[in-house]
């Protein structure tokens, strides 16, 4: 992969082995600023077997300074909730229409959303949407009653994150030109979320690593100590 000299030289200025705190993280990343706005992203490694139902991490957390993207917002549901989805923002609300859509190949949305009642409806693409962290689930607010709150409340910076068959957790905290302030409070919030939703039956050391990234920058280390 080809790597360009900005990025080759903030690689080499990071120390390998050390775990750096999070202000010192963000602060090393916007030395990559490049013409676009790159997302900076948080990356854990935990201690859990997703293989096991009573051990998969997943949640929702509002960022309190959003994504800095425009988020598109799918909603499965049918009669009123299509006009009440739409007026709260939805990019797309129907139902058997949209599911055909996927199944041939559309996949211009980044979060989707179902009332309880369309899950039969749309499970014809679980394999479709479960890999990419979009499926629907109870547990993560994405299937709701309440469509027009959930809808605005992805609009504003609502992120989901699941537990990878690695047992790894990406999210997005934000844009490279966001203050540094805007930044910290962003990624506290995303590893508050995770610390909270530790699984009971997780033994031994629950966040195994912590890695912050921007999309055109390495990787930093950083140390847990200094992100709360």
């Amino acid at each position: 992969m080809f790597r360009g000299k900005k990025y080759k030289k903030i690689a080499e200025s990071i120390e390998r082995n050390k775990a750096y705190g999070l202000n010192e993280a963000i602060e090393i990343l916007k030395k990559s600023e490049l013409k676009f706005d790159q997302t900076v992203e948080i990356h854990f490694n935990l201690g859990v077997d997703p293989k096991h139902s009573d051990q998969v991490v997943r949640g929702t957390v509002v960022l309190p300074h959003g994504t800095g993207r425009q988020v598109r917002v799918l909603v499965f549901c049918k009669d009123n909730n299509i006009e009440v989805a739409k007026a709260a923002g939805a990019d797309f609300a129907g139902g058997a229409d949209l599911v055909q859509k996927i199944q041939e190949g559309w996949l211009d949305f980044d979060a989707v959303v179902a009332t309880p009642d369309m899950m039969p409806v749309i499970s014809k693409v679980a394999r479709v949407l479960g890999p990419r962290g979009m499926m629907p689930s109870p547990k993560a607010g994405t299937v709701t009653v309440n469509v027009a709150q959930t809808v605005k409340e992805l609009k504003a910076g609502k992120i989901v994150y699941r537990v990878d068959k690695g047992a790894n957790v990406h999210a997005p905290v934000g844009k490279l030109s966001f203050s540094l302030d805007q930044l910290v409070e962003n990624t506290k919030a995303v590893i508050d979320s995770v610390v909270k939703a530790k699984p009971q039956s997780s033994k031994g050391t629950y966040i195994k690593s912590l890695t912050l990234s921007a999309t055109m920058a390495p990787g930093i280390k950083l140390d847990m100590a200094l992100t709360r």
